[in-house]
C-alpha cells in the first residue's frame, strides 16, 4: 500500500514568520498536534505542540515570537508513492508520529502513525513503530 492511499490531504500550514501563538491557535482549531511550516510553498520545517511547550512556554518566551524560533527543521518526509512499511520504519527511526508528504518539493499531505494503525494489515507495524518512538522518550 502506498502513502497516497492513507495520507490526509487537507493540511493546514503556517509560515516561519507566523507567531507561535497563531500556530498554537491553528492547532487548537483543527485539533492537530503539528503543522508543517512552509516558506515560498516549500516545507522548511514542522512545528509541534511539544516544540511550543518545550521551546516557548517552558522557557517563559513571548508567544508572539516567530515560528522559526521554535520549529523543528531538517525533518524527515514521505513521498506519495512511498510504501507504508517504509513510512513506519522512518517514523520509528526518527521517533516521530507524523510525516509531511512531499511531491516535487510541494506539500501534498501528511501521514500519521494513526493512519497506519487504521489499516488492519499494518496494525502490528504501527504498534512496533509507536513502541520504538516511545522508547526514545523514556529516561
Amino acid at each position: 500500500m502506498k502513502v497516497k492511499e492513507i495520507m490526509t490531504t487537507d493540511v493546514r500550514t503556517v509560515t516561519s514568520n507566523d507567531t507561535v501563538a497563531s500556530a498554537a491557535s491553528l492547532m487548537q482549531q483543527v485539533n492537530v498536534g503539528s503543522v508543517p511550516v512552509l516558506d515560498n510553498n516549500k516545507v522548511v520545517g514542522i512545528i509541534t505542540d511539544r516544540d511550543i511547550v518545550v521551546r516557548n512556554v517552558a522557557k517563559g518566551q513571548d508567544p508572539n515570537m516567530k515560528v522559526s524560533s521554535v520549529m523543528t527543521t531538517n525533518i524527515a518526509y514521505a513521498t506519495p508513492d512511498m510504501d507504508v512499511h517504509k513510512v513506519a520504519d522512518i517514523m520509528a527511526q526518527n521517533q516521530i508520529r507524523r510525516l509531511p508528504v512531499v511531491d516535487n518539493d510541494k506539500l501534498v499531505g501528511i501521514v500519521a502513525i494513526g493512519d497506519l494503525a487504521v489499516e488492519t494489515i499494518f496494525e502490528n507495524e504501527a504498534g512496533e513503530a509507536l513502541h520504538d518512538i516511545s522508547q526514545g522518550t523514556r529516561h
